[in-house]
């Protein structure tokens, strides 16, 4: 593997090469890890990394790195920069031959989406996005028995995401922030970019099903930020199923608090990012069921994504190297010229990306239309 970004202090740069390194199939082998030339030495160096793969930028990685050995070269990079440093890094490492992890949402633009949708086509080659909590085994699970009819025809999805952590102007002083309420490196959406589009995603992984319609209510709420920090979605699936989605990075106190019910005609289900190792199964006519992970009696699914014994938790670093161990696995086996089976290959890839923008400028637009709301009447 060989990153973009994600040098010294930056976060999810970080999540990634732990999650790449936990099952031994991934190693770091070189980077151009910021766009200061003096840090981008430094975090190299950190890393161990050989001082004659430590690139001052991207152009020089992905250039220098097709001109070695084949044994030698990195297989893939993980780009992991800001949302306006992906499209060109992504392009270019697909024109010279590497498969690419790339963090969410996939670009900018849809335009610029459909660009490496159509670069991946061209070349052959995999491209994953990192929509980390469709990984945990549980949500596998919970896509199982979706699939399996339990629920029986899906008829309402309900998903939020509220965090708290940008209730003040903090972004002044924090890089983590800064970038992300900069409509220059963001894009045109603040927080649905940053975790709405995770709880679109998330919706669409489990219920099979597409959000073909939006009415979205956007708000920023603290005073001089200039994306919006907060919104409430209703959403209509592509089968006739109704959903409300909401995402609030103002909501004071607050952790990760990612959560998803649906509801079907027999039964619905229930998942907390907060209490990962739990899904709760609630049928019509029956008590209502708790499946934990580690257990035998979950789905080959499910099973496939689980390291350890039950009652040993697994959480977000697992769920991110699920995604790095079905890929890389799926490179390997398509090297060697083998077949994969459905549960490698269930990771988010180009396609995933596409859906994230599509949402992300269509919540947009509704967002900025005047044709949703009804006024009540005066009493």
């Amino acid at each position: 593997m060989g990153m973009i970004g994600g040098g010294q202090g930056a976060f999810i740069g970080a999540v990634h090469r732990m999650a790449a390194g936990i099952d031994g199939h991934i190693e770091l082998c070189c980077g151009a890890l910021n766009s200061d030339p003096d840090r981008a030495k430094e975090s190299g160096k950190l890393l161990s990394l050989p001082e004659d793969r430590i690139y001052t930028n991207y152009q020089e990685m992905i250039v220098s790195e097709s001109k070695l050995p084949k044994e030698k070269r990195m297989d893939f990079v993980s780009i992991v920069t800001p949302n306006f440093a992906h499209f060109e890094p992504a392009i270019m490492a697909l024109d010279h031959g590497f498969h690419v992890v790339l963090e969410k949402p996939m670009t900018l633009t849809l335009e610029q989406a459909q660009l490496i949708q159509k670069k991946v086509e061209e070349t052959g080659l995999t491209l994953c996005v990192a929509y980390t909590y469709s990984a945990y085994p549980m949500v596998k699970q919970a896509r199982y028995l979706v699939n399996e009819n339990q629920l029986g025809a899906i008829r309402k999805v309900m998903v939020e995401y509220p965090q708290g952590w940008l209730s003040n102007m903090i972004e002044t002083g924090l890089t983590l922030a800064a970038w992300r309420t900069d409509p220059s490196k963001s894009g045109k959406s603040g927080c649905m970019g940053d975790i709405g589009t995770h709880a679109a995603h998330l919706a669409e992984y489990i219920s099979g099903l597409k959000i073909s319609k939006i009415c979205a209510d956007l708000h920023t709420f603290v005073s001089g930020r200039r994306l919006e920090d907060d919104g409430n979605i209703l959403l209509r699936f592509d089968n006739g199923a109704t959903g409300v989605l909401s995402a609030s990075q103002v909501a004071a106190g607050e952790e990760n608090a990612l959560k998803i019910r649906i509801y079907g005609e027999k039964a619905g289900l229930e998942w907390n990012q907060q209490d990962a190792n739990t899904l709760i199964f609630k049928p019509l006519d029956a008590p209502m069921q708790i499946f934990r992970a580690g257990q035998a009696y979950l789905s080959p699914l499910a099973k496939h994504n689980i390291r350890l014994p039950a009652g040993h938790p697994e959480g977000y670093i697992e769920a991110f190297a699920n995604i790095y161990q079905n890929f890389a696995t799926s490179i390997l086996a398509h090297r060697a010229g083998t077949a994969v089976s459905a549960e490698i290959m269930d990771f988010p890839t180009v396609s995933d990306g596409i859906r994230g923008m599509q949402f992300l400028e269509t919540v947009i637009a509704s967002g900025q239309s005047e044709q949703k709301w009804t006024d009540l009447p005066d009493q």
